[in-house]
């Protein structure tokens, strides 16, 4: 019997130092760790690895069972998949335990409430936006392209092509940005007066 230990964290600026010596401490002979969104398993290299590795009779060990699945349907496909191979999930901050009738019910328990947290999460966020939008507050995210870069380099004579090297943004994004630069010009120039502002603005 062999004990794997999966440790993982959903951003970079998280540490997984603490899950990591903490499973270790628990028994884990080998631990693998990854940084990555625990609402799908897509991109979750390391824990596909240990899906693949083990065997009947090895124990699977993480801290929290929500280090392994924050979905109820994702969880119940691992758990699904371990014990097809006879491999037994443990929680060593939980009574998690599949080897046993209290461990399972435990289990399916918490993965409801990881699910639960989940979907309270996207419903504040989504309550935070709709009352900053009624406020007249909310900006959306902040533009990827930085404008002012584009028009420096056009200003130097750099061509298009080049901007968007070093920039590295499409060309396409580059001439819309010039394009709207030079229709901003032209705007506040009026056709009637020039030198003077845009018509009727004093």
């Amino acid at each position: 019997m062999a004990i794997y230990g999966y440790a993982r964290v959903s951003t970079e600026d998280q540490d997984l130092t603490l899950q990591v010596e903490t499973l270790k401490a628990a028994g884990a002979t080998k631990v693998l760790s990854e940084t990555a969104n625990g609402t799908k398993r897509e991109g979750r290299t390391k824990l596909q690895i240990i899906l693949d590795f083990v065997d009947a009779g090895d124990v699977l060990m993480v801290t929290r069972i929500d280090r392994l699945a924050r979905s109820v349907k994702d969880l119940q496909d691992i758990v699904y998949e371990l014990k097809a191979k006879g491999v037994i999930l443990k929680a060593t901050e939980q009574p998690v335990d599949t080897g046993t009738a209290a461990g399972k019910c435990f289990l399916d328990m918490l993965g409801v409430f990881a699910e639960f947290e989940t979907n309270l999460r996207k419903e504040r966020q989504l309550e935070g936006i709709a009352a900053a939008k009624a406020r007249g507050v909310y900006k959306g995210r902040l533009p990827s392209i930085d404008a002012g870069a584009v028009r420096k380099l056009a200003g130097q004579g750099i061509g298009g092509t080049e901007i968007a090297r070093q920039l590295n943004i499409s060309r396409a994004s580059v001439y819309r940005l010039l394009e709207a630069a030079a229709g901003a010009s032209r705007l506040r120039q009026c056709p009637l007066r020039p030198g003077k502002q845009i018509c009727g603005v004093m």
